[in-house]
């Protein structure tokens, strides 16, 4: 399979190394914002073509399939243009910073029929895989979702410290992937939703620390905490209580309540939670079916983001 990559950034090597794991995958071309600083990369990769357009590159390779790790901004637009040139798509969290943006993909999604995945990576995590299974067995449910995520942001630099074009988001980027695996684990629609934010940066135009409080139709609860202010620990860190235990996942590690570890390298071919979302993408093209997190079955979550920036909103 040959697939385009746009986007060379922290998340788009991410992608790259996962892809090295994978066989019958192809990366045949390496779109940038920066030609040269793109050839450094498609090199270090064995990447034969280069660009600096998305719609050039799409017409002068034989790819079927594009993965998208561009700006948030730029999202929506791309899909909808890579599913129009008859291309699968995967595009990175989140699908889009807007509620009519998020539905307009699925509406060319719909009437393409080509897989169009968006990168919700912990519902392929192992450690909430685990979870899942249990849950889907029958064997625990969760009660409550305790979730921090915090990062030490206060310049417009990308995860490996590095400047960056855009300006990342806590709502719809970071927690979006809090959002749709409360319902995803909950096995339960988000049915209340509140938020609060802190004061907006000066610089950036954005809140650097919010408040989520959710609840799910059977019952379960989840509040989230984010911020791009904290210098302790970096990273997103999930408490499940549940009626049959408690469990701490760090992304693709799970401990129990007492912080003895889970053994979870069982779960999947492997351990890295964002190879296992590229394979499950390839596999749904190869397979014709729908893929977990798909649009469609994501779209609540963009939903739910929706009303909480509205809710925000119309607190200011």
């Amino acid at each position: 399979m040959k697939v385009l990559l746009s986007g060379p950034g922290a998340f788009g090597i991410k992608h790259l190394d996962g892809i090295g794991n994978i066989d019958g995958v192809e990366v045949v071309s390496l779109v940038g914002r920066e030609l040269e600083k793109t050839r450094e990369v498609a090199d270090r990769y064995g990447i034969g073509h280069v660009a600096t357009d998305l719609g050039q590159a799409l017409e002068q390779t034989a790819a079927e399939a594009v993965i998208l790790c561009t700006p948030t901004q730029q999202h929506a637009a791309e899909a909808i243009q890579c599913l129009q040139a008859g291309k699968h798509v995967e595009v990175e969290i989140p699908l889009a910073d807007s509620w009519a943006e998020a539905e307009a993909v699925l509406a060319t999604q719909r009437e393409t029929g080509l897989v169009c995945m968006v990168g919700h990576t912990r519902r392929f995590n192992p450690s909430h895989q685990w979870l899942h299974k249990r849950v889907v067995a029958g064997e625990l449910n969760v009660q409550q979702m305790d979730v921090q995520t915090y990062f030490f942001r206060r310049k417009n630099i990308n995860a490996r410290g590095e400047p960056r074009s855009w300006t990342d988001h806590l709502l719809w980027h970071h927690a979006a992937h809090t959002v749709d695996l409360f319902a995803y684990q909950a096995g339960s629609p988000i049915v209340e939703a509140n938020a609060l934010q802190g004061p907006i940066h000066p610089e950036l135009g954005i809140a650097m620390d919010m408040s989520i409080q959710m609840k799910a139709a059977n019952g379960a609860i989840c509040t989230l905490s984010l911020s791009f202010n904290n210098e302790g620990p970096l990273g997103t860190f999930f408490r499940y209580i549940c009626d049959n235990g408690t469990y701490i996942a760090r992304y693709d590690d799970l401990v129990d309540g007492s912080e003895e570890p889970i053994d979870v390298s069982g779960v999947d071919v492997s351990m890295n939670g964002i190879e296992l979302q590229d394979r499950e993408f390839f596999a749904a093209i190869k397979e014709g079916r729908e893929p977990n997190s798909s649009v469609a079955n994501v779209l609540p979550c963009y939903k739910v983001l929706n009303d909480l920036e509205q809710q925000l909103a119309g607190r200011e």
